[in-house]
């Protein structure tokens, strides 16, 4: 492959691993806001309280893992060739912490379960009638989108563009005869501007 073609191939891969990364986030953090699981709870005098726990209600796991990603993806920038390998990898496992914990909102209920406690003021109250919605699963493919965009970074994050100099910290150059930056800290001692 050229090298003129490698650059726009690159950049492509790029941009396909932020519109991942950032459509994988919106989906996870959207998600676990809204309600995972619900139900009812038997009440005083026969009554019965509707309750419902949100996915973040049930489990943290997604949120921090799509934030994580986020950084990560942000981090691509700051770093250069093999180092994109191990952010790629960190955002692989994010994606899967985002499955696993969309795996155990759909599954656990004692999130929901303290939630009617809490509604009774009761530190036994149980739901009932449980039901679960689609939240969690599009928690699960956010996800997945994480982690695809982690398996992007980690195969061609070495060769996407870095940040230009002009970025980096300014050096100073030692003018000639001058000594390092020991002699550069004696001169401050001694009241003397060692840039002049």
């Amino acid at each position: 492959m050229s090298e003129t073609s490698a650059v726009p191939n690159s950049r492509r891969t790029l941009g396909m691993m932020l519109l991942l990364t950032a459509l994988g986030a919106v989906l996870v953090l959207t998600s676990v806001g809204r309600t995972w699981v619900e139900g009812v709870a038997p009440g005083m005098g026969g009554g019965r309280i509707a309750v419902s726990a949100s996915g973040s209600r049930l489990t943290a796991l997604p949120t921090g893992m799509a934030l994580v990603a986020m950084a990560a993806a942000v981090a691509v920038f700051a770093v250069r060739g093999r180092a994109r390998v191990l952010v790629g990898a960190l955002t692989v496992l994010a994606g899967a912490g985002v499955v696993v914990g969309a795996l155990i909102g759909w599954t656990d209920t004692a999130g929901l379960h303290a939630v009617a406690a809490g509604q009774l003021a009761l530190s036994s109250g149980r739901a009932e009638e449980i039901t679960r919605t689609a939240w969690p699963w599009v928690a699960f493919v956010g996800g997945l989108l994480l982690a695809a965009a982690g398996a992007l970074t980690a195969r061609f994050g070495a060769g996407w563009p870095a940040m230009g100099s002009r970025y980096e910290a300014p050096t100073r150059k030692a003018a000639p005869g001058a000594g390092g930056p020991a002699d550069l800290w004696k001169a401050l001692d001694r009241g003397e501007d060692p840039t002049g």
